[in-house]
């Protein structure tokens, strides 16, 4: 009889836990379909009217505007969203995920260089988070459901699904997978996934990989590429955390400072002359897998353009202007290596991610999901290696350390990146009660 009573409980749980992950995916799907066809439309316009890119001053100045008179609340992004896993918080504004809809949209319609993982995610969270409220769920509920708002944003946008729903259980505890949210978090990615695709959403083919044996002198030249990726990463993170720290000192008014980025943007495009590092940059990224003419430093300028566009304040994200950045590094040091193109490309574009967002099962499933399973073994070691070499740093400050990369015991409790690295930084909620 207590074995019955148990097997029903878990029967139960097991189906509410199906039925709120296919809510969240339903709505994070519906969200990410509707924003990657009007994010091909406003990238289809600006590539045939560049002179719109001229205009992306005046629009940071629109942005800022709006967003400093009704967006302070959900100014912090995916931050917001890992925080609100953790702390005990009021409902994250549902207008976060019309509002970072169109500061994306116009983000790419104007030219800067910028990703759409923030914006999936961001309207993922904060849909799940309207549905947690709804239902009245407890704190585990709703950390439970933030999660597959995560998995099934990141998972629906880039047609991932097993990375999207890994990507949400890694991010939120660097060290420590989230597994109490596994079945709403897999529900949710395939869910959004199955309907993003059913609204008529073509994701970018990548080149399937070819098969190079990881033999020890392969796997060496795979180990040397991460720790490259690694250098990459570090650059990335801290030149886009400097920035922003900069203009925030400097330029206290958002709408200033968007003005100030759109224009240095501008500049750094009439400079360089072409248009390649505007916007996502997926054909770069795409001719990075097979062309042995690309230019050498075109990983270093496609991580300038992205700092300095996230930094002012713009919309989007970091995934696919990271996944340019390691892409086309790749494809420079497979040809220095004398390796396949379309492996150095293949591990630099899920290494430098794996390792900004210290996700790198994650981001090693991803490269299977888009390049094929003769990519799992190099992807798998670049990764992890960038994964450690870039130390306890990442692009989401809100992350929390469970345990250091090196190993070792636990932390005494989950520490906020930005309070390990910056002692005189709010303290995380984790690091006041332990206090």
């Amino acid at each position: 009889m207590i074995r019955f009573a148990r097997l029903q409980a878990l029967a139960q749980a097991l189906a509410v836990a199906l039925a709120l992950g296919g809510v969240v995916g339903a709505a994070c799907g519906l969200a990410s379909g509707v924003f990657l066809l009007l994010l091909e439309r406003v990238t289809a316009f600006r590539n045939a009217h560049e002179i719109i890119v001229y205009t992306l001053p005046a629009a940071g100045i629109a942005i800022g505007l709006v967003y400093g008179r009704w967006g302070k609340p959900i100014r912090g992004g995916n931050n917001l969203i890992i925080d609100s896993i953790h702390e005990d918080t009021p409902q994250i504004p549902l207008r976060m995920a019309p509002m970072v809809l169109a500061g994306t949209l116009l983000t790419h319609l104007f030219g800067g260089s910028a990703g759409r993982e923030g914006t999936a995610i961001q309207m993922g969270g904060s849909l799940a988070d309207a549905v947690a409220h709804r239902l009245g769920l407890d704190r585990i509920g709703r950390r439970q459901l933030l999660v597959a708002g995560i998995a099934g944003g990141f998972g629906s946008v880039f047609g991932t699904p097993i990375a999207g729903t890994l990507f949400g259980l890694e991010v939120v505890v660097m060290g420590r997978m989230e597994y109490e949210a596994l079945i709403p978090s897999l529900v949710a990615a395939l869910v959004g996934d199955r309907v993003t695709r059913a609204l008529g959403v073509h994701h970018a083919p990548y080149p399937a990989a070819p098969f190079v044996s990881p033999t020890f002198l392969v796997l060496g030249k795979v180990v040397l590429i991460g720790a490259v990726m690694a250098a990459a990463t570090v650059a990335f993170v801290e030149l886009t955390h400097f920035l922003k720290r900069t203009l925030e000192r400097r330029i206290p008014s958002l709408p200033v400072r968007m003005m100030c980025g759109g224009l240095a943007v501008v500049a750094m495009w009439k400079a360089i002359g072409t248009s390649d590092y505007l916007g996502l940059g997926v054909p770069t990224i795409v001719r990075s897998f097979e062309d042995p003419a690309l230019p050498v430093y075109a990983f270093a300028a496609k991580l300038v353009f992205t700092s300095v566009t996230l930094a002012a304040g713009f919309l989007g994200g970091e995934v696919t202007p990271l996944f340019f950045v390691g892409a086309t590094l790749g494809n420079v040091l497979a040809r220095a290596l004398n390796l396949p193109i379309a492996i150095g490309a293949g591990v630099g574009l899920a290494a430098v991610f794996g390792a900004a967002a210290n996700a790198p099962i994650a981001l090693s499933v991803m490269a299977v999901e888009l390049l094929g399973a003769n990519m799992f073994p190099h992807a798998v070691v670049a990764t992890v290696v960038a994964y450690l070499l870039s130390g306890h740093r990442g692009i989401y400050p809100s992350q929390r350390l469970h345990r250091r990369k090196s190993g070792g015991a636990p932390l005494e409790a989950p520490v906020a990146l930005r309070d390990f690295h910056d002692p005189s930084a709010p303290a995380s909620p984790e690091v006041r009660a332990r206090k």
